[in-house]
């Protein structure tokens, strides 16, 4: 985590299946240094105090001076006392004795108690967690200035032994024939894979699609010693130590975090859905060029539904709709939509628009959108189609790849267009807000554009053959 004034402890070396491989030489110098650092030392008052705040216990000292605090503390490395201000009653501070002073904090309490953006359940664990983290970087602080100078994360050679196992572990869950049960032994050794065990396995998978994903890193707590997943050191502190990839699992230092690569793979165990995922997080977890939802759906309507009049603008069964959504959430690629369960297509052609409409991040990327609204206003027609080619060259392979097989079946419809009366222009006025929507969540925006929206898809419809 990075050398913040709120970090904890928390370790978990990568879990080792002995028998294949030795985990990588973890650093022990930080965690030595949370062992050695000053334990807490309550100076309680002898008498009762008016007032106390109900979330103060007898550490609470009332209204006093820096200098009467400082006078109880005794000189005794990590004694604390509460107190109130003489300056500001109502507001309150922890008094600290590190590195032979007194620290002084302004605390607050709102149901946990913090100085910074840590919050704690007791004030023992808040500074507890303060003297791990003051002794830490009062010793250490060159040392942690340059952990991630030499990481073990482009060196995961530990990691080769399991790869061929992990590769055939993945190749067999998109075997429709792969047995339901796997042995108990098995299961516990897959088990045992770390993030980062299973992201070298991945990298190495010749049938993995290297679609580059940013890692989606949040703050968590570790029970129990955890070391970095990209620099090998302990990431001290009692909570909030460091960050996990809530998508690949990978733990690392906050300041770590910053140097790691955009090659998150997302493990399925933590893709809890289908519909409101990210594209590219989904399509890496299930190791598909696009997500599953859009081939099946496509394949579904190309199937039996192209002639079927006003498709994608006649509108499905809503509750139907959410039905096969659910289905695709709780079966994935397993989910039935064939003809015996949803007779209408327009109930799949609405969950494919549903998909879209749900993406966090539209198929055409907020990042690309206004230059997307800027080429659509070209008069020139030949400008105008140099200029949208230029913008699809910046959207992220994933996204672009999908668009690309969405265009090729809409040209299809498009070519049905005397039975289903759908051209390039009303699938545009279908689609335009459908992928593509504004980064501001303004409605005047969205309908100011929304004629420049229905021009774009009409435009890589029609072209393409030329645009893809």
């Amino acid at each position: 985590m990075a050398a913040s004034s709120n970090s904890s402890l928390s370790g978990s070396s990568v879990s080792s299946d002995a028998e294949e491989y030795q985990p990588p030489i973890w650093k022990s110098y930080l965690y030595q240094l949370q062992q050695e650092a000053p334990r807490p030392k309550r100076i309680i008052c002898p008498r009762e105090v008016e007032n106390r705040p109900k979330y103060y216990g007898r550490e609470f000292h009332g209204i006093i001076s820096r200098e009467q605090a400082d006078a109880l503390l005794g000189g005794v490395e990590g004694a604390y006392i509460l107190r109130e201000s003489q300056r500001q009653p109502g507001c309150y501070t922890l008094a600290l004795r590190f590195g032979n002073q007194t620290l002084n904090y302004r605390l607050f309490y709102d149901g946990k108690h913090f100085v910074g953006e840590k919050r704690f359940e007791s004030i023992h664990d808040l500074v507890t967690d303060g003297l791990i983290t003051l002794y830490i970087e009062t010793k250490a602080s060159e040392y942690i200035s340059k952990m991630t100078t030499n990481p073990i994360y482009e060196h995961i050679g530990y990691a080769t032994l399991l790869r061929e196992k992990v590769s055939r572990r993945l190749s067999r869950s998109k075997n429709e024939s792969r047995k339901a049960s796997v042995t108990s032994e098995e299961h516990t050794t897959v088990e045992k894979i770390s993030s980062l065990v299973r992201r070298a396995a991945l990298t190495h998978n010749d049938n993995h699609f290297n679609y580059e994903k940013t890692h989606n890193f949040k703050v968590h707590t570790f029970r129990g010693p955890h070391w970095c997943e990209y620099c090998a050191n302990f990431m001290w502190g009692l909570i909030a130590q460091g960050v996990r990839c809530s998508d690949c699992g990978l733990n690392v230092h906050k300041q770590c975090s910053k140097h790691v690569p955009n090659d998150c793979q997302p493990d399925l165990k933590r893709i809890k859905k289908v519909y409101c995922c990210d594209l590219t997080t989904l399509v890496k977890a299930h190791n598909s060029q696009r997500p599953m939802v859009v081939d099946i759906c496509i394949r579904e309507i190309e199937a039996r539904g192209l002639k079927s009049e006003g498709l994608y603008r006649v509108s499905g069964f809503t509750e139907h709709i959410e039905d096969v959504k659910m289905a695709f959430d709780r079966d994935g690629e397993k989910a039935d939509i064939s003809a015996n369960i949803y007779p209408d297509i327009n109930i799949i052609a609405g969950a494919l628009k549903l998909y879209f409409r749900d993406l966090p991040i539209p198929v055409i990327t907020y990042d690309t959108y206004s230059k997307f609204i800027e080429a659509a206003k070209i008069a020139n027609a030949d400008e105008r189609l140099e200029a949208v080619n230029e913008v699809l060259m910046l959207l992220p392979p994933a996204h672009y790849e999908t668009l690309r097989y969405l265009m090729i079946h809409l040209k299809k419809v498009t070519m049905n267009e005397k039975d289903n009366f759908m051209n390039a222009e009303n699938l545009g006025i279908v689609f335009g807000p459908t992928l593509m929507r504004p980064p501001e969540d303004s409605t005047l925006t969205t309908l100011h554009d929304m004629r420049y929206q229905k021009l774009i898809v009409q435009i890589l419809i029609e072209n393409e053959d030329v645009l893809f």
